[in-house]
């Protein structure tokens, strides 16, 4: 099976090259504010891929999913699998899913570092194989163009807490794109934007069981 990833296209899709495959993730992102008519656009585009299964969560541009969720889960067509602190079963891979990422200049799915933001991590079920978040965890695929690391600690101790846990994807931190493998799980930043919103970064694909 094969599995592709994205993230961060901040409707830009049109021009991301996205390759054949089974299951298709996009982890966060996929508008610029959020709004209505390019939430739709988005969605429209996402349904119309060929992949088997579709499956996304929110971003911190994405308010829509926030501050009008009935409106957006309205929107959402019938073949597109939406995650929001949440899980999904796919030919027995167990997937969640959650938008949250530590608190950046008010956007949306802010939570401050701490008990906070804990408590929705500590949501992600002790079976789960495939995560999904929009930001990353702490010290993996990180680091800004200035070199701070910006992940989230907490995070960080819940994936270790995963026997599980084989991918844990995520975007946000676009110039940090990319894939690493450390301690037998592979960790996936797949922003494809780079950080002057280029779509020049590759959906990234991965081979499953791995």
């Amino acid at each position: 099976m094969k599995l592709v990833f994205i993230s961060d296209t901040h409707s830009r899709h049109d021009f991301i090259d996205i390759p054949d495959g089974d299951i298709l993730f996009h982890c966060g992102d996929f508008s610029k504010r959020g709004r209505t008519p390019e939430t739709i656009d988005f969605l429209n585009w996402f349904s119309r891929l060929p992949h088997r299964y579709k499956v996304f969560i929110a971003g911190n541009h994405d308010f829509i999913a926030e501050q009008a969720p009935d409106l957006f889960l309205s929107l959402i067509p019938e073949n597109i699998i939406y995650l929001n602190n949440s899980g999904v079963t796919i030919e027995g891979i167990s997937i969640w899913g959650s938008p949250v990422q530590p608190w950046f200049y008010d956007w949306a799915f802010n939570r401050q570092r701490g008990s906070e933001i804990r408590k929705y991590w500590d949501m992600i079920p002790e079976n789960t194989q495939i995560l999904l978040t929009h930001g990353p965890p702490y010290g993996i695929l990180d680091t800004t163009t200035d070199g701070r690391l910006v992940g989230c600690q907490d995070l960080l101790e819940r994936i270790s807490e995963l026997p599980s846990l084989k991918i844990a994807a995520f975007g946000h931190i676009h110039e940090a794109y990319g894939r690493l493998e450390k301690e037998g799980l592979l960790y996936i930043n797949a922003a494809s934007l780079t950080v002057e919103y280029e779509p020049n970064n590759l959906a990234l694909e991965v081979n499953w069981p791995l």
